[in-house]
């Protein structure tokens, strides 16, 4: 390889601009980050939520699988986690 391929080109700089005294900026600012955390917790607590005790009897179905908090409260509960996920994920950081 010759030195001339190794100048920086003007794409490499818009590439990395830490090479040209600019401030490099991250993806995600701190909001995104902290919409992030508090989406990944709904989810977790919607799974844990979705836990279910088992039976004593191996031979006879626990009937509590069918209760609200099984039912209708967790999957809510993941589906906003995953939504909340998405808009932290989307949302444009403040410069």
């Amino acid at each position: 390889m010759s030195k001339e391929n190794l100048k920086p080109t003007a794409s490499s700089s818009k590439m990395f601009p830490a090479h040209q005294g600019e401030k490099a900026t991250f993806a995600f600012g701190k909001d995104n980050y902290r919409m992030l955390l508090i989406g990944i917790v709904i989810v977790a607590i919607g799974m844990i939520c979705m836990i279910s005790s088992a039976s004593d009897d191996p031979k006879k179905m626990s009937e509590t699988i069918f209760d609200f908090q099984r039912l209708t409260l967790a999957p809510i509960l993941i589906i906003a986690g995953y939504v909340v996920v998405l808009f932290a994920i989307l949302k444009n950081p403040k410069e």
